[in-house]
């Protein structure tokens, strides 16, 4: 029994409690900001393809007939190209947010 004893003692411990409490909510976090990181690489990577398509539709129908085409599709290349820019910017931006919460977020 006394072995119980000492066991229980250690496990309902308030500071072994608190650490064990605090250990867990930092493993949610990081869990969570994981998870935020796949969705803005998921977000990445769906524009990535999209503009990929554009980039590639708008170059065909320029090369169609160049004199009238060009002008007609080098705005929307253009935008496709943005668009990159803009969700590797994004991506950026919630890889470093991620990163600063859990750096911030207390661990024990």
């Amino acid at each position: 029994m006394s072995n119980l004893n000492e066991i229980n003692s250690q496990v309902i411990d308030p500071k072994v409690v608190k650490t064990e409490g605090a250990g867990k909510a930092y493993q949610s976090v990081a869990n969570s900001m994981a998870i935020t990181v796949q969705d803005a690489t998921d977000y990445l990577r769906t524009n990535l393809m999209v503009s990929a398509a554009v980039s590639a539709v708008c170059l065909e129908k320029m090369l169609e007939n160049v004199p009238v085409n060009v002008g007609l599709y080098a705005p929307v290349l253009a935008a496709a190209q943005a668009n990159v820019v803009t969700a590797t910017e994004n991506f950026t931006k919630v890889g470093t947010a991620a990163a600063n919460v859990l750096k911030n977020f207390p661990s024990g």
